[in-house]
């Protein structure tokens, strides 16, 4: 479907402010999900929030696609009349679909509705797609284990429908996300929002003796603790590669996660896709993924980008974030002689943060010599984040650079403090 043009830049959006912060730094489309509908059940978004981002999307000139990619039971389909409500109450772009009776049922009821194959249909092939394409689908999310290789392959096999990768977020250590050792052993099944994320745990190796039931631990170094943590997806360094091969969609994975991390994560993409489109030959992936390792993150991994992945595709070791910095907050309103900063993490007075302006990749530093607290004007030396917790920031203090790009939802970041 693809003919040699920049493909589509996909966001997450997992609250109402994720939306606001995906169209301001650039996405062109947004995928959302509904409590008890999708792979993300736990999202903290209602049906009216994901309507008002939906409205606010398409003002914008941008898409939006609703995950509806549960693996429904037959006690669920009763539902039903209620959720074809609520499609029609929202009308999203599109729904991303993973169980076949469900894309027999969207054909049925919403039969002008695109329909997406969500990864959950762990689609690794062209004749799969082309099963899918003949079951209605107007694009497939390709599953993560696909290779670079293997797309190209399935590109020149299926050039008349759309085509989607991941291109940046967390890895799942089953195949395509279909684990079920949350379901097993927590009661938290996955495919609803729900999972605990055991392959993020530490674990320890026992030996029982069958006959006595004595325990003992084997032991280990620190390293293989953490056997099932993967590093996170990121192929901004194979950005080239992955355009030139003409996907429709580059998705970001993240539905869970922070405004932060969807602003920083689209920022990035937005202006690396535009820089390569500007000179293809010259592109260097290298300025953007400083911006991307500014973010929390277990390290990255290009995955099975080049085939089967090996050791360097997972952290053994920890959990906690490679990065040394962290969320500053994000700008919430502005006037001719202040910005209103709400904080999210705590700052202290001496501190410097650094905004990420949209559609540029020039940025903006300010030491703040002072902190004023927005809601009575007191000077303090520190103050926490949370609780709506603001602080005042003079105009003055940024000079005349960029001052139009200061706008409600722009993020900054600052260093961590290491005691």
């Amino acid at each position: 479907m693809n003919t040699k043009k920049l493909p589509e830049l996909l966001a997450p959006a997992g609250t109402l402010d994720a939306f606001r912060t995906a169209i301001l730094y650039g996405a062109d489309a947004i995928y959302a999900g509904l409590p008890g509908f999708s792979m993300r059940a736990r999202a903290k978004i209602n049906v009216d929030e994901v309507k008002q981002g939906i409205d606010l999307a398409h003002g914008a000139g941008k898409k939006v696609y609703l995950a509806f990619n549960l693996f429904a039971h037959d006690h669920e389909y009763a539902n039903m009349p209620r959720v074809a409500e609520v499609i029609e109450y929202l009308k999203p772009d599109a729904l991303i679909v993973s169980d076949p009776g469900i894309v027999m049922w969207v054909r049925e009821n919403f039969p002008d509705m695109s329909i997406h194959i969500s990864t959950q249909a762990n689609i690794c092939s062209a004749k799969t797609v082309k099963f899918w394409q003949n079951a209605g689908a107007k694009l497939c999310v390709l599953a993560r284990e696909v290779s670079h290789a293997e797309f190209k392959t399935i590109r020149a096999a299926c050039p008349d429908v759309g085509l989607e990768i991941f291109v940046h977020g967390a890895m799942c250590m089953s195949y395509s996300g279909r684990c079920l050792l949350s379901n097993f052993i927590t009661g938290r099944p996955a495919n609803r929002g729900a999972c605990a994320q055991l392959c993020r745990w530490k674990y320890d190796v026992i030996l029982r003796e069958v006959e006595t039931g004595v325990e003992m631990p084997i032991d280990e170094d620190e390293r293989g603790a953490y056997i099932m943590n993967s590093k996170d997806l990121c192929l901004m360094p194979r950005l080239a590669d992955v355009v030139s091969a003409c996907p429709d969609s580059l998705k970001i994975e993240g539905r869970n996660r922070s405004e932060y991390y969807v602003g920083s994560v689209v920022h990035a993409y937005r202006c690396a896709l535009d820089a390569y489109v500007a000179d293809p030959e010259h592109f260097d992936p290298t300025p953007f993924m400083e911006n991307l390792n500014r973010l929390e993150t277990r390290g990255y991994t290009t995955a099975f980008f080049d085939g089967p992945l090996g050791a360097s595709a997972h952290n053994y070791e920890t959990t906690r974030s490679t990065s040394d910095y962290h969320a500053a907050g994000v700008i919430t309103a502005t006037d001719d002689e202040n910005i209103t900063f709400e904080l999210r993490n705590e700052t202290r007075a001496g501190d410097e943060i650094t905004f990420i302006l949209p559609g540029t990749m020039d940025s903006v530093s300010v030491r703040l010599t002072q902190l004023i607290n927005a809601k009575n004007g007191d000077v303090v030396e520190k103050m926490a984040a949370g609780m709506g917790n603001s602080i005042l920031i003079p105009r003055t203090w940024f000079g005349d650079a960029h001052s139009d790009k200061f706008v409600p939802y722009v993020l900054a970041y600052k260093k961590k403090k290491r005691e």
